[in-house]
């Protein structure tokens, strides 16, 4: 038996047995080309790496996409206790502190239109784009994968990373939105006091998950309030997140 060329939907993926042909029949280069070189080889990559930003790195001279997972641009801010921090160099900076130096070790499970490896990848065997999103350092990418939305799930209620503060998302980053201005906040006075639809008065403070998009309206009775003891007192309670 000899190999052919074999098609699929997708056009050539790999070469199948075809029957002996009569003898002295001589087989194309090209065909014996197709064979060789019809399927795409996907192999592990393994050595030291180069953090790039919080979900790429570069790994024994190839980019890595991390699988399943996407993390705050390079230059992206959040806000937390009212203030800006760089939290995109912030996830780069602690994905180099977790591999501190040691071999990484990646799935090769394809390249996206970048020509990135896309990998799923562990130091020591523990999964790094698990890690980075229970650290609340990246976000479950639904559009590819559910692999990590547990963990995403887990770490946003436990508030850590970026889950203490406000964000926005990589993929909406991307498109152009940013985090919403503190609505002309009285010098010292940041917190702010909103009446629901249900008439409810629930105040909000820099950092919480909603204070981003809450919008205060002096003339409905909503108001800033400069302490929480202030908010309290006058009769508003705490968003529960």
């Amino acid at each position: 038996m000899r190999t052919a060329p074999r098609r699929g939907t997708g056009g050539l993926t790999g070469c199948i047995l075809a029957p002996e042909p009569p003898r002295g029949t001589i087989w194309s280069s090209a065909a014996v080309a197709l064979c060789l070189f019809a399927t795409p080889v996907l192999a592990d990559v393994t050595g030291p790496a180069r953090v790039i930003d919080g979900d790429s790195l570069e790994v024994a001279g190839e980019r890595i996409r991390l699988h399943g997972i996407d993390a705050p641009e390079g230059r992206q801010l959040c806000l937390i206790d009212g203030k800006q921090w760089q939290c995109g160099q912030h996830a780069a900076n602690i994905l180099a502190d977790f591999i501190s130096g040691r071999p990484v070790t990646c799935k090769d499970l394809g390249r996206d239109q970048y020509k990135r490896i896309i990998a799923r990848c562990a130091v020591a065997g523990e999964d790094m784009g698990s890690w980075l999103v229970s650290e609340g350092l990246a976000f479950a990418y639904r559009r590819y994968s559910l692999d990590y939305v547990d963990q995403e799930a887990e770490a946003q209620a436990a508030q850590r990373g970026l889950g203490a503060g406000e964000f926005v998302k990589p993929w909406d980053w991307r498109r152009g939105k940013r985090l919403a201005a503190n609505d002309n906040a009285p010098d010292q006075c940041p917190i702010k006091g909103n009446i629901n639809r249900k008439g409810e008065r629930i105040y909000h403070v820099p950092g919480q998950q909603a204070y981003g998009v809450t919008r205060i309206n002096p003339a409905t009775g909503e108001q800033w309030f400069c302490s929480e003891n202030d908010a309290r007192a006058a009769g508003w309670r705490r968003a529960l997140r």
